[in-house]
């Protein structure tokens, strides 16, 4: 392999800079949630989507327009609700009385980052109007391919299950998100720093008048994505990667393991991970940092592991305590 040319990494550099410089300026807006935001950030740059789970309240809205404001993306949201229908989100095609006929009239999909609010509250066959979205990038209509724009990212929130009014979404859509995000409560300390922020005028609708501003855009991504795309992943690293996701499909708790899919996502993360702290390599380190949010939804656990108060984020920490780590 050839060595790096001067230009490929300061701009690697450059771009890794932009990227971190997110975090400040999201943090003029939105404040605590780093796990969820340098997940965002992961997900933009392995080109895969996002499930951010939490009660109302904790800003998971608020999180995803401030990132589209300083990555200078397009955003569209959509309100999920019991009688949202398929064409409400894709687009449809509407008669023209003037030229006597039918043209296509794009829904919110088509976005840079769309974010979905309360997936959860539609029923089923709303939230599969958004798997050919989500896997292919494109919107079918009256037999018709038509493209997203590029980048194209699904943030869609979720309450948690057990409130009412809720429809878990399904394994096959569920499989579509790189990564699922909780976003928890916040501490004393952060939560005294919000009021005093409301207190002080801060207004959540207004972002430019809290000084968010755009500090990367595409260009950036892209280069981005592209030193992404030379991390080096040794033989090791894809054995442990292998190991943690068929150690998966063995443990007792669970009715369901972990797809080759989910492998491959979680090399994925973890090499956008290692990128984003600075090393062109993966290590095992990687790979845990991000094991929980790329598999926590890809699991499902038996009822009676359930009952007994297991979770899946336990059942995965046990098994990166036992598979062995290579050296």
């Amino acid at each position: 392999m050839s060595a790096p040319t001067p230009e490929t990494v300061t701009s690697s550099d450059s771009a890794r800079a932009s990227l971190e410089a997110l975090r400040t300026e999201i943090g003029k807006a939105v404040v605590g949630q780093d796990p969820a935001v340098t997940g965002l950030v992961v997900a933009l740059l392995c080109k895969g989507h996002v499930l951010l789970e939490g009660v109302p309240g904790v800003a998971k809205t608020l999180l995803v327009r401030t990132l589209a404001t300083a990555l200078e993306l397009d955003t569209k949201r959509v309100q999920f609700t019991p009688d949202l229908m398929p064409s409400d989100v894709t687009g449809s095609l509407v008669y023209d009385t003037r030229s006597a006929e039918f043209s296509f009239q794009p829904g919110p999909v088509f976005t840079n980052l769309l974010l979905a609010d309360e997936i959860n509250r539609t029923p089923p066959k709303t939230q599969s109007s958004l798997l050919e979205a989500m896997e292919e990038r494109q919107v079918t209509v009256d037999g018709t391919p038509r493209p997203l724009p590029e980048p194209f990212l699904v943030a869609a929130t979720q309450n948690p299950v057990e409130y009412e009014g809720t429809y878990p979404l399904p394994e096959a859509q569920l499989d579509r998100f790189l990564l699922k995000l909780t976003v928890p409560l916040p501490s004393r300390e952060d939560e005294i720093s919000v009021l005093t922020r409301h207190a002080q005028g801060f207004d959540p609708r207004d972002l430019k008048a809290a000084g968010v501003r755009p500090v990367a855009g595409p260009a950036e991504l892209t280069a981005a994505r592209k030193a992404v795309a030379k991390v080096a992943v040794s033989a090791e690293i894809a054995g442990y990667v292998v190991d943690i996701c068929r150690a998966t499909r063995e443990s007792p708790s669970l009715a369901l393991g972990v797809s080759p899919r989910g492998a491959t996502a979680l090399l994925s993360t973890a090499r956008a991970w290692a990128w984003l702290t600075g090393r062109d390599y993966v290590t095992p380190d990687d790979v845990k940092a991000l094991a929980l949010p790329t598999l926590r939804h890809r699991v499902q656990l038996r009822p009676e592991a359930e009952m007994e108060g297991v979770t899946s984020d336990s059942v995965l920490n046990s098994i990166l305590a036992h598979v062995p780590v290579p050296r």
